[in-house]
């Protein structure tokens, strides 16, 4: 795609001609789970005063929905596990109606059986749980030491809540590839929508990611032969492509960033809990917008989006080998998924 100016201090146009819509906040980098693909075991997380403070987040937030961001993700490391996380989501979701489209949340699930009717009031209306397994022994292996028990609780509530359920699911060669045709019936049956994603290189952790790479065109494949899947034109705002499952409500959503780059429709940045602006989750450039609200208030943050969208790269530089060194030194957690 030909490189283009960025001409208007307001609108979010990148040089490569893409209009950013879409905003991923991570609100804290910490995580009561230690999954093995995504945290070393022994993790060092950001000293508090290190983060960005509820206030600056919201202020930064309405920044970008005035400048044209109309779908907002809460993430972490695990959102609900910041005190303030549903005083943040009340604020923003002030904005749906008057700006913003849509605001939602990636959870891990532990907490949200004691949030969902909070995260509901404020104004979500779907949201995201990271489940890779439902067999507790399996389950526990993946994350170290969590308790599938409290996610599948916090799953039932949510839908009690009225909130729209979308599973997602790492797909893991060895450990957890057998449970992902049961995975997609349970999400089915329960009226779930499941997404599947390719492990990411972000971050060094204990293992070899290498071991673990399952292309998910051979996953489709399979399940195909199990299930009546056909192309649905359904988008989120995020890079997953869809399937829908004949017979149900269920869609079956492929995020696939090493065998199907997805990068030239590419409408999202990332604000980490340290408040870095990052254009792109595989590339280390990023501008320091707590630096810019701290020092020159909310002028001096537009000129750093400003220059950020001059900054995104045309795509991102993932790939999966042996022995290879993580795309990016940060993990996951400090971006936000």
């Amino acid at each position: 795609m030909a490189s283009v100016s960025v001409h208007s201090a307001d609108k979010l146009v990148d040089r490569h001609g893409r209009a950013i819509s879409y905003l991923r906040i991570s609100v804290t980098d910490r995580c009561d789970l230690r999954c093995r693909y995504c945290m070393a075991e022994e993790m060092t997380f950001l000293p508090r005063d290190a983060l960005l403070s509820l206030e600056e987040i919201a202020l930064i937030a309405e920044r970008f929905i005035a400048r044209g961001v109309r779908k907002i993700r809460l993430t972490g490391g695990e959102p609900l596990v910041r005190r303030d996380m549903i005083e943040l989501a009340h604020r923003l979701g002030r904005q749906l109606g008057a700006g913003l489209d849509e605001l939602t949340l990636t959870t891990n699930g532990t907490r949200l059986a004691q949030h969902a009717e909070d995260l509901f009031a404020a104004g979500m209306r779907r949201i995201n749980v990271s489940l890779d397994s439902r067999d507790p022994e399996r389950f526990r292996h993946i994350t170290r030491h969590g308790d599938v028990a409290k996610v599948l609780g916090g799953i039932k509530a949510a839908k009690a809540a009225g909130l729209r359920i979308k599973v997602n699911m790492v797909a893991l060669k060895g450990l957890n590839e057998d449970e992902i045709a049961p995975m997609l019936a349970w999400a089915a049956d329960q009226g779930h929508d499941l997404t599947l994603i390719e492990t990411m290189p972000l971050g060094r952790i204990d293992e070899d990611r290498a071991d673990r790479f399952l292309p998910l065109p051979r996953v489709l494949a399979d399940l195909q032969d199990h299930f009546d899947l056909s192309p649905d034109d359904h988008r989120t705002g995020g890079p997953a492509r869809y399937w829908r499952l004949a017979g149900t409500g269920t869609r079956l959503g492929l995020i696939s960033p090493l065998t199907g780059n997805f990068c030239a429709s590419c409408n999202r940045v990332r604000l980490s809990t340290d408040g870095r602006l990052h254009m792109c989750l595989g590339h280390e450039d990023s501008v320091d917008l707590k630096a810019a609200i701290r020092g020159g208030g909310l002028a001096e943050v537009d000129a750093r989006i400003t220059e950020a969208l001059e900054l995104k790269p045309a795509a991102h530089d993932f790939h999966i080998a042996a022995g290879a060194a993580p795309a990016v030194a940060r993990h996951m957690s400090v971006t936000g998924g």
